[in-house]
C-alpha cells in the first residue's frame, strides 16, 4: 500500500466529509445531528487553514483518514493551545495508521509554538482513548452528560499531550 501525508486542500473537502459523515449519522463520535453540505464543510475547511494545520492520509491514491487541529479557546491567552481530531474511514480503521498523521500534526504545532493539546472523546470509545494514550496524551477529566443524541446522554472524557517545554513563546 502507498501512503503519503500532506495538507488538505479544499478540493478534498467532498472526499474528508464521506469519511466524516457516518461519524455522525451512525454514531456519537461526532455531536454534530445532520450532515454540512458540501459548501459548508468546505468552508469549515478553508477557515481551519488559516490558522491551523489539516492532513490528510492517503492509501493508493484515495483520502483514508484525516487529523486537523483547531482553535481551542477564545481569549488571546488561550493562543498556545490546540484542539485535535483525527477521523479514519471504515475501511481503514484498525490498521494502525491513526498515529501516522496525528504525529505529523503535533510535528507541525509544535514548530508553530502550540505548547499543549487537547483531545475530546465521546465515551465509550476504548479505541480512540487507546490511540491518544499511545501517543502520550493523558486524561484531565470528563464532562458528564454534556451532550444529547440518539436518545440518551453521552460523557465526553478530555485528554491532554504536552507538545514542548513551557518556555517562552516564540511569538510572545
Amino acid at each position: 500500500m502507498n501512503t503519503a501525508i500532506r495538507a488538505a486542500t479544499p478540493e478534498n473537502a467532498e472526499a474528508i466529509l464521506n469519511i466524516y459523515a457516518p461519524y455522525i449519522t451512525d454514531t456519537c463520535v461526532s455531536f454534530e445531528t445532520e450532515v454540512p453540505t458540501l459548501v459548508e464543510f468546505t468552508k469549515r475547511i478553508e477557515g481551519i487553514l488559516e490558522n491551523y494545520p489539516y492532513l490528510v492520509y492517503e492509501a493508493d491514491g484515495k483520502i483514508a483518514g484525516y487529523a486537523y487541529a483547531s482553535k481551542h479557546r477564545e481569549r488571546t491567552a488561550y493562543q498556545y493551545s490546540a484542539d485535535v481530531s483525527i477521523y479514519i474511514a471504515s475501511e481503514y480503521q484498525r490498521r494502525g495508521i491513526g498515529k501516522k498523521p496525528y504525529t505529523n500534526l503535533f510535528d507541525i504545532l509544535k514548530a508553530n509554538d502550540i505548547f499543549t493539546v487537547y483531545a475530546g472523546i465521546t465515551l465509550p470509545n476504548d479505541s480512540s482513548v487507546g490511540l491518544h494514550k499511545s501517543l502520550s496524551f493523558h486524561e484531565v477529566g470528563v464532562y458528564h452528560n454534556v451532550g444529547y443524541k440518539f436518545g440518551k446522554w453521552l460523557d465526553v472524557l478530555w485528554m491532554e499531550k504536552p507538545l514542548r517545554a513551557y518556555d517562552m513563546p516564540n511569538f510572545y
